[in-house]
């Protein structure tokens, strides 16, 4: 296993953030050799301005936190994304369309996402909130998203009622291909955690408590 910092989403997305939390929050990625961070899209500007000349990835989200936001919307979100200086959307999609099995309205909005974001070779991770879904609509969107070639299918947003599981990275690494990742987040606040879910078959942590998660690693 590489050094956790490696697979760390350093995130900030609280509406209360400030920029200054944003540039320490920059800063101590850059320090702890973190692999990005994740702020709103009202701070990309600032984090790529913070984060200049170092290898810290910029990541953000799109359609957050509840992914019901219309598709028109989400790729105007996505445009000023790239734009800002994103690298990776973290783009949350249609609950409500899950849980009335309208399919081909996930696959239609994901499509044109994953395709305006792949032309500015742009990173997608899609959050599927597993918490609030059954197996049954994990699988299920998995299988759809895997046809387009998202780059990730990610857990959770961190505002539902439950965040990422070892039993949902082992549902969603088991309909993945091997080209196609998967972020674990939400509720993810120690070492120990962190890295049962890495060894499920998380590739990326999404978290806010990286700083004591890397100081947990090193004991």
């Amino acid at each position: 296993m590489l050094p956790i910092a490696s697979y760390i989403d350093h995130t900030l997305l609280k509406p209360t953030a400030k920029s200054e939390d944003i540039i320490q929050l920059c800063k101590e990625a850059m320090q702890n050799h973190i692999k990005a961070v994740c702020v709103s899209g009202n701070y990309i500007a600032l984090a790529k301005e913070s984060l200049a000349n170092s290898n810290v990835i910029i990541a953000t989200v799109i359609g957050f936190p509840f992914g019901y936001n219309s598709t028109a919307s989400k790729l105007i979100e996505v445009q000023e994304a790239i734009a800002h200086g994103a690298k990776e959307l973290d783009v949350v999609h249609n609950i409500c369309a899950v849980k009335n099995k309208q399919w081909d309205f996930l696959r239609d909005e994901a499509q044109a996402i994953i395709e305006l974001a792949h032309q500015h070779e742009c990173i997608v991770k899609i959050i599927i909130e597993s918490g609030e879904l059954t197996n049954e609509e994990i699988i299920a969107c998995c299988k759809i998203y895997a046809d387009l070639h998202v780059d990730f299918i990610k857990t959770s947003t961190g505002y539902a009622s439950k965040g990422a599981s070892i039993e949902d990275i082992i549902t969603i690494k088991s309909c993945l291909p091997a080209s196609i990742q998967i972020k674990a987040s939400g509720g993810i606040r120690n070492y120990a955690f962190a890295k049962a879910l890495i060894a499920a078959g998380a590739n990326r942590i999404g978290c806010s408590a990286s700083l004591q998660i890397i100081e947990e690693s090193k004991n």
